[in-house]
C-alpha cells in the first residue's frame, strides 16, 4: 500500500518549512504570494489532502453532525435527513446519517461512535423506550435534540410533530365519512409517537359519543411494509371487521393496502384506509393514501438549527426549548366511500 502525503512531503518538495505549509492552508493572507504558489503546486503535484479529523482533535471542534433514525428504509426519515444536511451544509458542516433500525441495541452501538468521534452534535429519534441509551450518551457531554420525540425535560431541546392532534384528525376524518368502528394498526407499543396518534383517535372517538371498544387495535412489531401485511392478513381474520382503517405511519398503511388488494377487498368500498406521514409513495399507491402529513423536512431543519445554536455555530443565543409543528390531513381516495 502506498504512504499516504504528508504536510513533511509538501514542505520538502516546495522548499519551505512544514509551519509555512500549514499557513498557506489554515492561513493564506500570512504567506507571500510567490510562496504561496510554489506550496499549493506541490500540493496538487503531490496529491496531498490534509487530515481534517487530527485539525478537528487538535482545535476540539467537529465539522460533523450527528443523525440517527429509525428507519431509513423510511421516506419520511430520509427527508428529515434532507432538512437536516440543508441546514448543516449552509453552515458548513456535514451530516453522518445512521440507521438504528428501530433496535436499542443499534442505537446504543451508533450513540457510542458518535462520541467517539466526537461529532459536534446529535440529532436523535429515538429507538429506546427506557431512555437508558440517552442517559448513557448525556456522559459525554455531546449536545442532542430529539428528532419526532418530544422532550420531556429542560436539558435538551426537541422538534416534533402534535401526534394526538394527528391522530384525533385521523378518526375524526373516519368518523365524518360515517365510521363507527375502526381499527388502528398501531405498531410497537413503546413508542411514544404510537402511543399519542392512539390518544388522539381515542378522543376522536370519545368526542362522537364513542368508548374505546370501537378502536380495535393491532400491534405490530415493526413500523414498516411487511408489519403492515401482516396486519392487513389478522384484520381480515376478525368475525366483526371494522369499516374502517388507521394506521400509524403510511408504511403500515401501504402493507395493509396489499393485504386488502390481494384479498379481493376494496378500498375504500368496502374499507376505508388512513394512514400518517403523507410520505411520497403514498399519492402514488395503488389507490392513492389519505394520510396525516409531517413536514418532516421541516423538522429536520429546525432541529439542525437548534443544534446549530447550541454548539456556538450559530450566532443566534441558544436556550433549550421544544419545537412542536401542526399536523396537516391530505384527503385521497382510499377513505373517500360514503357509509
Amino acid at each position: 500500500m502506498a504512504r499516504s502525503v504528508g504536510i513533511k512531503d509538501v514542505a520538502r518538495a516546495a522548499g519551505v518549512s512544514v509551519g509555512t505549509v500549514s499557513n498557506v492552508i489554515n492561513r493564506p493572507d500570512t504567506v507571500g504570494p510567490d510562496t504561496r504558489a510554489r506550496v499549493l503546486s506541490a500540493i496538487e503535484r503531490l496529491g496531498y489532502v490534509r487530515s481534517e479529523s487530527a485539525r478537528q482533535l487538535r482545535a476540539g471542534r467537529s465539522r460533523i453532525m450527528g443523525l440517527l433514525v429509525l428507519d431509513m428504509g423510511n421516506p419520511f426519515f430520509v427527508d428529515v435527513a434532507r432538512g437536516a444536511e440543508r441546514a448543516a451544509r449552509e453552515a458548513g458542516l456535514g451530516v453522518m446519517v445512521c440507521n438504528s433500525a428501530q433496535s436499542p441495541g443499534e442505537e446504543a452501538e451508533y450513540l457510542a461512535l458518535f462520541a467517539e468521534q466526537r461529532v459536534r452534535g446529535v440529532l436523535l429519534t429515538p429507538a429506546d423506550a427506557t431512555g437508558r441509551n440517552i442517559e448513557a450518551f448525556r456522559r459525554h457531554g455531546i449536545p442532542f435534540v430529539l428528532v419526532d420525540r418530544v422532550a420531556e425535560g429542560t436539558t435538551e431541546c426537541s422538534v416534533s410533530v402534535d401526534d394526538v392532534a394527528g391522530g384525533a384528525l385521523a378518526a375524526r376524518h373516519l368518523l365524518d365519512a360515517g365510521h363507527r368502528s375502526i381499527a388502528y394498526v398501531s405498531g410497537p407499543p413503546g413508542f411514544n409517537q404510537v402511543r399519542d396518534r392512539r390518544t388522539g383517535a381515542l378522543a376522536a372517538l370519545a368526542g362522537a359519543g364513542l368508548g374505546p371498544d370501537a378502536l380495535r387495535e393491532l400491534p405490530t412489531e415493526r413500523l414498516d411494509v411487511a408489519a403492515g401485511r401482516d396486519a392487513g392478513a389478522r384484520l381480515l381474520g376478525l368475525s366483526d371487521r371494522p369499516t374502517a382503517v388507521f394506521c400509524a405511519n403510511d408504511l403500515l398503511a401501504l402493507g395493509v393496502l396489499q393485504s386488502l388488494f390481494a384479498a379481493g377487498v376494496s378500498v375504500p368500498g368496502d374499507l376505508a384506509l388512513v394512514g400518517y406521514d403523507d410520505i411520497e409513495f403514498a399519492a402514488a399507491a395503488a389507490v392513492p393514501l389519505t394520510s396525516v402529513r409531517q413536514p418532516a423536512a421541516t423538522m429536520g431543519a429546525l432541529a439542525a438549527g437548534l443544534l446549530l445554536e447550541e454548539t456556538g455555530t450559530s450566532d443566534v443565543p441558544h436556550e433549550h426549548r421544544r419545537v412542536v409543528l401542526r399536523p396537516e390531513l391530505v384527503v385521497r381516495r382510499s377513505s373517500l366511500a360514503a357509509r
